[in-house]
Formats: structure tokens, C-alpha cells, sequence
């Protein structure tokens, strides 16, 4: 259910208990064994991690459980808990419980050396192993003679380059896949004997360890990537035969250099249905959007990705109306990227090869990867507009082409002082995506963040930015952060921005840039931070209020959010901060912040990497470019009141004024990425405005087509309703209110001389208020003001069966009665009207009350503006 808080609510505190550890050298039972719950448990080190693999979302659960670390892990299903060999002291195992107290043990006829594969039958065998095709067995079976008892070494029918395996509680056979060949064996545990069984589909053409491997009840086995935290699905594994694989992508969770896994394999493991519309597995995912589902049903097996020449920012508080301009230029001109006369890269002989230029000087085009991914061209796509807009000092960027298609981009840019300030993963939610995924994929066995963007358009892309700068020795310093407030200051850096429509060709393009940087210098150093354990998937500003949509790995019970809002485009900065509880993997937050611009922040947890993110209504813009025109004043001013009639409305309101002898005036995007907005539903459009001379009121619509009238203002303001067919385009045909863009007031010059001119608009709106309203009715009970709100006066109406006198009294929000507005009077037999000013009247809400010498009694709200 969506919470809703106002600015400055507080929530109660969250507090995170420290589990104590304790290390035995017998078996003692004090530690709580897990009972097959459904988590799968990842260990890393020595930390363990609870990861959901529906969702591919982990969180720590404890770190440091032992002093040597912990590999070759395995559920016993005989006892419930966890099983492990510990690599410090030599010769050792441990038990883990749910509680993730330890009880370690020395078995002495253990040979030495780590071992990193294992697992345990469901008799209670632990069966575990280092490289090639030596095996180990000790008995972990409590009721058995020969409990805590190494039972030998054993050989495999064959050596395998493998780095886990797990038992199927279907038929009690062990099964992995080998890195490289990507083959799925199984093996009969007590002979050793090796079966291949084939080429696993999904992992055709890839190279990766698969550091944790677990089953479900059904026999479906996952498997999960050390490189990328991919999980792969592997369907019913006892049931394969002659070869026949059914494989899939199944969740997106973390890498990690030293991984291990441990499930009980009877648990079940929720599926998506893919073609029902609903969340089955409880991931926040639905149908296509599910990871799982790709290939399946009508879900795509491989999505395409935006291109680069339409990324690079997002609006902030110092380059709102600059970023507004640009957006308005391209929807002026109808811009379009065209991919068919790009200009096209080629792989030169001077590719990743040591040249004359230094470390601190590099062309952008030489840190660009080509041919690496499958691509059949490379376009340049350089959005050089962003120059002028951001800390950028050189942009290039290109477009990974396979056919028409595209499926990657890349953004290299230079900047001078300190890390480039736009984000994607902050421009992409900010302009209508939905951020799916936060986690990490490994380059070089270090982690790097990368996350997964739902744009749209349906698409999805896998997303990775990082930076390189120069340490005092002209090494590279490669960094990876989250929160642009990470990286270090006062420092040029070379700043990469990459997506991709797989995290295979991600993590290929990544390494290559790493690549072409050494070329030109080592690499001394990685930083980097942990991915934000929540954050916000989705978030959107409509009507005073800020809707969030959050992902809570980490089962968090409170947020912090702390930022700036601005009421208007114009207007200064205001602070805020906000403590609101949050509950569950999936929560949303209504922030009640009133009619505003927009409004940057951060999401904090007591424990972890915040989340940063910026959300705006979309803006309003000047336009004084013509030439010949000086502005004078131009001020966006707030919205007083909020809007209560069925309708569309246009925030905030705008004072203007200057001199021009062509035109003089403002535009309103109508989403904040200038993308086109469908108002077909209405057919008026209603504005209140006062100046000089004629107003031109234009509509740009998505096709680049405009569409005009105007209307004469004089010096007291008047309500005007334009209808949808009284714009008309150069040809005098008329439009309707789809596919909007932008709406243009502009302020012409009457004769082409320089003339004074000044606008003062307020009130816009989409709509389809009936003018002039008679309101009769039979039904004695009803009563309307009209027009409601309330501007200069407006008409109350109220019908009475007979005639009679009538008391008008008015109430503010607080119940207090506004004697100022008490009227009394005559009523006759039908409809009676009343006229409500304004007068002194604040803007705001308030209730009226009509009584009559009939014993009838009427009453309502009313809204003044």
C-alpha cells in the first residue's frame, strides 16, 4: 500500500542487532539450524548474503564469521544447517546456523590445501573437492555411527574445471557446468562416474565461472556467474535426455571473485508465469519485464538500447533552464538523430596500440572499443549541445550497430576539475525509466556497479559508469561509485558511460576500455563503493506530490531523504528533510511537497550506499531569441492553490515583460524529456492572462507541426477558452489536443517596430469545463459554484421547491466562520442564484453553507485562487 508523508514527518528508528559468533572445536548445539527455508545463501569470504533468487536482490546478512574464509558450502539435509570447509586453520569444517553462529571442527586425516567445490547428499554424505578429479567424503549425518568421520578420497571418472556442484533431491545426482565448455554433468556421487550430458544453450560462446550453483524441489538447477552475478536456469535436469537443454536467464545478482553457494534443495523457487499480466514470483517484475521470461511466450530474447545521442544528462539546479533550452531547440526543429548518415568509426591500424599521445591528453577516440561485441557497424553519435551545458570539456561518443539495430552506446567524456556530474542511472529515471536492478559485475576480480534500466520504450539495457583519473605517479586511478560525491575532487577524469542490451556485451566493452587505457598507462588502483541496498525504481511529480517507487533489498524499516525543492524555475532553493518507514522488498512513498518545479535528494539507510535521484514537473522556458527583442523581467511564479477540476492543468504561472519588434514570449513542455503527451480527451484550453497587444498561442506537436491562434489582452485580467479546433497550421486545417509537445504564448510586435510588451499568465489548463453553466435540477439536495475556483466571483446556484429566504455563511478550513462573507436574501420557487467575491480572501480551501426558511440546507466546498 502507498504511504503517504508530508515534508518533515518523522518515522521511528530502525536498529540492526550484531549476531555474536562462537567457534567450538566439538559439536555443541547451540546455533538454530536453517530448516530448508527458501533463501539461497551466498558466501563471499567469510560474509554471508541472503539472495532471493527470484529477484537476483542479496543483502548481507553477516560478514566476518570466521577468521579463515569460508568455501565449498553445502545444506545437510539430515541436520538443517550450513556446511562448509574453512580455509584457516587447515583441516577444518564448520557448521553455520540460522543464526550464523559457528561450531567448527578438526578433522585430522583431511589433506591439506583449500577445497572450494562441495556439497551433501541427502543421506548426509559431504562430498567435496579442489581441481581435478579428486574427491573427499566425510559423514555429516547426526544419527549415523560414523558422524564427523572422513570417509576417504575417491576419484571422478574424469577431471572437470569446475568450482561448484550440487546435489538433485530428485535423484540424489550430483550436477555442475564446466567453465569454458559451458558442458552440464552429472555424477553418481558414490562411483565417481561422470556423465556429459551437453552444451547448456544459454551459455553458448561464454567464459565464465560459475562460483554457485543450487536446486529447487522440481529439479530446476541455477547456476551463477562469478563475473556478472547472472543466474541461469536450467530446466528439470533428471528428466534431460539425448541432449535436449531447455536453458534460460533467470536473475541478475551479484559478482563476486570468491563465490559459493548453498541451498536446500527441496525449498521451491517462485516462477513467473510470463503471460498473465501479474507478479508470480513477487519480484517486482511482471511478465516480459521478468528476466526469466525472456525468450518465453511473446517476451523478446534480446531488447535494443537507446543511443548515445540522446543521453548524457539530467536537469539540475544549476542547469534547469539551460537544459530546457536545449531539449526545446531539438523539439523546435523536430530533431532527429539519423542513423544512416552518421558518420561511420572503423578499426584503424593505430587501435590499442602505444602512440605519442601522454596519459593526461589521450583523444577520446582512442579509448573507444572496436570489435568486441558482434557489432556490424559503429556510428558516431556525439551529442556536442552538451558542451555548452555541463563540466564537459570534450564529448565523443558512438552507437554498436548490429544491422540497423542498436544494441550498445557509449559516452566518453572529458572532464577537467572533477568526475562528470550527470549520471544515467539519475537521467534515465529522471526522463520516465525505471531503474530494475543494482548490483555489481566484476572486472579484473574487482567490482564495478552496474544496474538495469527499463526504458519507455519496453526496452531494457544493462548500464555500467566509471572514471579514470591520474594519480601523482601518471597511473590510472580507475574508480566506480554510485553517488557522483564518491569520486575524488579536483582532478581531471576520463568518464565512461556504457550500456548495452546484454550484460555479456557489457562486461566485454568494459574490459576492453581498461584495455585501451593501459595502452597508455597502468592502471595502479581501483576504487569503488557498494551498490545502494535501496533504491528508488521509479519516481514521478504530478499535482503536489512526489511518487516513489522503491526496492528494498536489504529489508530496511525506514528511509531518510534530505534535499533541495524549488517551487518554480526561478525560484531559489529550498532544504528539506523527510523520515518515513518503509516495509517489505516492494514499498511506495507519497511525499505531499505542494506544487512545485522540481526536486533533487538523496535516499539514506543507517547502513549503506544512499541513493540519489532528481524529479521534475515539466518546465517552463523563454523564449527572447528573436531578433530585435530585449527581456526585461522574466519570473515563474508558484501555483497558490491546488487544482481541483477535472482537467489537465499547466503549474505555475508567468510574469513577462520586454521589447521586441518580431515577438517576445514563453514555452511549456508538457513532459519533462519534451516527449510527445496524448490531451485528445479534452478539447478546450483555459488560461487566465492580462498585457499588451496580441497574444499568439501555438501548439508543436510530436510530428514537428505547429498549430496557432490568437487572442487580445488588455490591462485587466480575463479568463480566455480556446477550442482545439480554433488552432489552425499554415494551410488553415484545424487539430486536436494529441500528441503535444510544447505550447508557445507569444507576445507580437503589431507592425514590426520595437514595441514595449507584457504578459502576465496564469491558470492554464486542459479541459472541458461547460461555459456559462445553468445549473437546474429537480433533485433539492444539490448545489454548484461555478466557475469553482474562485478567481474575482463566481455563481452559487441552489433550487428551492417554493419561495422562501436564504443565509449564505462561509468556513475556512478550520471551521471558523468568515463573517465578512455572511449574505442573506430572498429565494424564490425554482432556480436561485447567488454571486460569492472573492474580495480578501486567501487562496485556499474553505466550506459554505446555505440555509433556508424551507428547513433545506445546502453545502460544499470552494476553492479560491
Amino acid at each position: 500500500m502507498k504511504k503517504k508523508y508530508t515534508i518533515g514527518l518523522a518515522a521511528k528508528f530502525f536498529a540492526v542487532s550484531v549476531l555474536l559468533l562462537f567457534f567450538n572445536t566439538k559439536t555443541e548445539a547451540q546455533s538454530t539450524p536453517f530448516d530448508c527455508d527458501y533463501n539461497a545463501y551466498l558466501f563471499q569470504y567469510n560474509d554471508i548474503y541472503a539472495l532471493d533468487l527470484a529477484s537476483g536482490s542479496s543483502y548481507l546478512v553477516s560478514e566476518n564469521i570466521t577468521p579463515g574464509n569460508v568455501n565449498a558450502v553445502a545444506y545437510n539435509t539430515t541436520d538443517g544447517y550450513i556446511w562448509g570447509y574453512l580455509s584457516t586453520p587447515s583441516r577444518s569444517i564448520v557448521r553455520i546456523g540460522k543464526d550464523f553462529k559457528v561450531d567448527q571442527y578438526q578433522i585430522p586425516e583431511l589433506p591439506t590445501g583449500n577445497k572450494y567445490v562441495g556439497d551433501i547428499s541427502t543421506e548426509g554424505i559431504y562430498y567435496f573437492k579442489a581441481g581435478g578429479a579428486s574427491y573427499y567424503k566425510i559423514d555429516l549425518n547426526p544419527e549415523s555411527e560414523n558422524y564427523l568421520k572422513y570417509l576417504g578420497q575417491f576419484s571422478l571418472s574424469q577431471s572437470l574445471s569446475i568450482a561448484d556442484w550440487a546435489f538433485n533431491a530428485q535423484d540424489n545426482k550430483l550436477y555442475t557446468v564446466e567453465k569454458g565448455t559451458n558442458i552440464l554433468y552429472k555424477i553418481s556421487a558414490d562411483t565417481g562416474e561422470v556423465e556429459a550430458l551437453g552444451v547448456v544453450p544459454i551459455l553458448q560462446g561464454l567464459n565464465y565461472t560459475f562460483g554457485a550453483v543450487y536446486f529447487d524441489v522440481d529439479g530446476n538447477f541455477y547456476i551463477s556467474a562469478n563475473q556478472t552475478g547472472a543466474v541461469y536456469k536450467i530446466d528439470r535436469v533428471q528428466d534431460i535426455s539425448l541432449g535436449v537443454i531447455k536453458s534460460n536467464i533467470f536473475a541478475f545478482g551479484p559478482a563476486a571473485s570468491s563465490n559459493d553457494g548453498a541451498r536446500c534443495p527441496t525449498a521451491p523457487v517462485p516462477q513467473e508465469d510470463c503471460i498473465n499480466g501479474i507478479d508470480d514470483d513477487g519480484d517486482g517484475l511482471v511478465d516480459c519485464d521478468d528476466p526469466s521470461c525472456s525468450g518465453v511466450a511473446a517476451c523478446p530474447t534480446i531488447t535494443l538500447t537507446s543511443g548515445a545521442n540522446d543521453g548524457g544528462l539530467e536537469s539540475n539546479d544549476r542547469l534547469s533552464s539551460l537544459i530546457g533550452e536545449r531539449n526545446y531547440n531539438r523539439a523546435k526543429t523536430n530533431y532527429k538523430f539519423d542513423k544512416l548518415t552518421a558518420k561511420r568509426v572503423m578499426k584503424g591500424p593505430s587501435y590499442a596500440k602505444t602512440g605519442k599521445f601522454s596519459a593526461d591528453a589521450i583523444p577520446l577516440t582512442q579509448l573507444v572499443p572496436l570489435d568486441v561485441v558482434g557489432e556490424t557497424s559503429t556510428i558516431e553519435s556525439s551529442p556536442a549541445d552538451l558542451l555548452d551545458l555541463t563540466n564537459a570539456s570534450d564529448i565523443y561518443s558512438v552507437d554498436y550497430l548490429r544491422k540497423d539495430d542498436n544494441i550498445g552506446a557509449l559516452m566518453v567524456i572529458k572532464t577537467d576539475n572533477k568526475v562528470y556530474e550527470h549520471s544515467k542511472f539519475i537521467c534515465d529515471r529522471f526522463l520516465g525509466a525505471q531503474l530494475l536492478s543494482v548490483s555489481t559485475i566484476q572486472l579484473r576480480e574487482k567490482d564495478f556497479i552496474k544496474s538495469i534500466i527499463k526504458q519507455p520504450d519496453g526496452n531494457t539495457e544493462f548500464a555500467l559508469t566509471f572514471s579514470a583519473r591520474l594519480d601523482a605517479n601518471d597511473q590510472f586511478v580507475v574508480e566506480s561509485h554510485w553517488n557522483i560525491d564518491a569520486y575524488a575532487d579536483n582532478s581531471a577524469y576520463y568518464n565512461f558511460q556504457i550500456w548495452s542490451n546484454t550484460v555479456d556485451d557489457l562486461l566485454l566493452l568494459a574490459d576492453e576500455i581498461l584495455n585501451l587505457l593501459e595502452v597508455h598507462g597502468p592502471i595502479s588502483e581501483y576504487k569503488g563503493s557498494t551498490p545502494p541496498p535501496v533504491f528508488v525504481k521509479s519516481a514521478k511529480y504530478a499535482k503536489g506530490e512526489v511518487i516513489l517507487n522503491l526496492v528494498n533489498n536489504n529489508r530496511t524499516e525506514k528511509i531518510q531523504l534530505e534535499g533541495g525543492l524549488k517551487k518554480t524555475e526561478t525560484g531559489t532553493t529550498e532544504t528539506m528533510k523527510l523520515a518515513a518507514p518503509i516495509d517489505g522488498y516492494l514499498d511506495s512513498v507519497a511525499l505531499s511537497t505542494g506544487n512545485i518545479f522540481d526536486f533533487g535528494f538523496r535516499v539514506s539507510i543507517a547502513d549503506g550506499t544512499p541513493d540519489d535521484l532528481f524529479v521534475a514537473d515539466a518546465p517552463w522556458g523563454l523564449d527572447g531569441s528573436a531578433e530585435g527583442t530585449t527581456v526585461e523581467n522574466y519570473e515563474v511564479t508558484p501555483v497558490q492553490a491546488p487544482y481541483i477540476e477535472d482537467g489537465y492543468p499547466v503549474e505555475r504561472n508567468i510574469e513577462l515583460s520586454g521589447k521586441t519588434s518580431s515577438y517576445i514570449g514563453v514555452y511549456r513542455a508538457l513532459s519533462p524529456r519534451f516527449t510527445p503527451v496524448d490531451l485528445s480527451d479534452y478539447g478546450k484550453l483555459s488560461f487566465e492572462a492580462s498585457g499588451t497587444g496580441t497574444l499568439e498561442v501555438k501548439l508543436l506537436k510530436g510530428d514537428g507541426t505547429t498549430y496557432t491562434t490568437t487572442v487580445n489582452l488588455t490591462a485587466e485580467a480575463k479568463t480566455f477558452t480556446v477550442l482545439d479546433t480554433d488552432f489552425k497550421n499554415a494551410t488553415n486545417a484545424t487539430t486536436d489536443f494529441s500528441s503535444l509537445k510544447v505550447i508557445n504564448f507569444n507576445l507580437l510586435s503589431e507592425e514590426g517596430n520595437v514595441e514595449e510588451k507584457q504578459m502576465s499568465l496564469s491558470n492554464v489548463s486542459f479541459n472541458n469545463l461547460v461555459e456559462d453553466k445553468i445549473f437546474i435540477s429537480d433533485d433539492i439536495s444539490e448545489s454548484i459554484v461555478y466557475p469553482n475556483p474562485v478567481r474575482t466571483e463566481s455563481s452559487l446556484y441552489f433550487y428551492e421547491e417554493s419561495a422562501g429566504a436564504y443565509t449564505f455563511e462561509l468556513f475556512n478550513m478550520a471551521g471558523k466562520k468568515i463573517s465578512s462573507h455572511d449574505m442573506t436574501g430572498d429565494s424564490k420557487e425554482g432556480q436561485n442564484m447567488i454571486v460569492v467575491k472573492k474580495n480578501n480572501l486567501t487562496p485556499g480551501l474553505y466550506f459554505y453553507k446555505i440555509t433556508s426558511s424551507n428547513d433545506r440546507t445546502w453545502s460544499d466546498k470552494l476553492m479560491v485562487k
